[in-house]
């Protein structure tokens, strides 16, 4: 299995591009703390989910990726069963119950139900790869999802929701979706957004609210925080003020600046040009999860590859979007690079993954 004609196609660019990533933010997390006390350990342990998720990437890179429709039903009981221990016994922080305390470590199961959908998904669609796309394939894959988003929803978790919706429909679109329900979907996701409103948690119809009439004056909360990161953006200027130098950052003026806000951050310290730069490598690492799609030998593992680079690029443009105020804010990560355990775990484990459907592509 080591042998070298095996390694022959792993993809060497995807794996340095995601390592610099990671290191890179190592390297912004130990700027963004600022000298917090509070935060100190926040790089420790990065680099420790970065070690492990490491070991796995390379454990998963080696284990042939047809082994996980074997699990498919098994991991998509556990996903659910963790998902409801968390609404009975999770941790709660910012108003949301999310975490399960394991001893000095969070964990956070809806950034693991994201790669469970799309290995449940895939498996599903692959499956039924030549049967008719009626209106039964449809909502046999709805049911599949809808069993992890509504327990993410009720956390409340609005942005993995919408997350976890999106996935499914790509990998619904590149499965086959026919034409005439794109029409249907795009006017009933308009319909839902508008019925769910009402329901939602209050904090998150303030971001919402606050995102299509801001208060200027706000000395507080999601428009201080909106808007304390584009004057951090444009403070960086073309070159930036150089690692652990902006004074937006360093001064504490931007808050959640280790996960939400960390591009911010980047902006200040490295300028446009760096920002530039980062954007490419993502769309980048994007790229080369695509290739790898284009690449398989079936489309289970198309389909896996598909349904993360969705996943890559729906959290990049989420994060940077309300980094610039493109949209409501959210909870969503820079992938990589944030702060964050589980989510940095999460996405190494489906690397590997890629990974795995490039280096068995030739042993069907």
């Amino acid at each position: 299995m080591f042998r070298r004609e095996f390694w022959r196609n792993f993809d060497f660019f995807l794996f340095g591009s995601v390592l610099f990533l990671c290191v890179f933010g190592l390297i912004m997390i130990r700027s963004t703390i600022a000298g917090n006390i509070e935060l100190a350990n926040y790089v420790n342990r990065q680099a420790t989910f970065l070690g492990i998720g490491m070991a796995v990437m390379l454990g998963v890179t080696v284990l042939d990726y047809h082994y996980w429709k074997s699990l498919s039903k098994l991991m998509y009981v556990f996903i659910l069963a963790f998902l409801g221990i968390i609404l009975i016994i999770g941790t709660t922080s910012f108003g949301a119950q999310r975490w399960l305390e394991v001893g000095l470590v969070n964990i956070q199961p809806a950034e693991l139900s994201k790669i469970v959908v799309i290995l449940v998904l895939a498996h599903y669609f692959s499956h039924n790869e030549k049967k008719p796309k009626n209106l039964r394939w449809l909502a046999t894959s709805f049911i599949l999802v809808a069993g992890i988003i509504v327990p993410i929803f009720l956390q409340p978790n609005l942005s993995t929701t919408i997350l976890l919706a999106v996935i499914w429909f790509s990998m619904l679109w590149i499965s086959g979706l026919p034409t005439k329900y794109v029409v249907i979907f795009g006017l009933g996701g308009i319909a839902l957004g508008l019925i769910a409103f009402p329901f939602l948690e209050p904090y998150q119809q303030e971001r919402i609210l606050t995102f299509i009439k801001p208060d200027e004056n706000a000395r507080h909360g999601n428009t201080y925080n909106v808007e304390q990161a584009l004057i951090t953006i444009g403070s960086g200027g073309l070159l930036g003020q150089g690692y652990n130098s902006g004074t937006q950052v360093q001064l504490r003026f931007l808050k959640v600046r280790s996960t939400d806000y960390i591009f911010s951050a980047i902006a200040e310290e490295f300028g446009f040009i760096g920002t530039l730069i980062l954007i490419a490598i993502l769309i980048f690492v994007i790229v080369r999860c695509i290739r790898a799609a284009r690449l398989a030998s079936d489309m289970y593992g198309a389909l896996i590859a598909f349904g993360f680079a969705t996943l890559i690029a729906f959290q990049t443009m989420v994060n940077i979007g309300v980094n610039l105020r493109l949209i409501p804010v959210t909870g969503q990560t820079l992938p990589f690079i944030s702060y964050g355990g589980s989510s940095l775990l999460s996405l190494l484990l489906g690397i590997g993954l890629i990974e795995s459907v490039l280096l068995h592509r030739k042993t069907l």
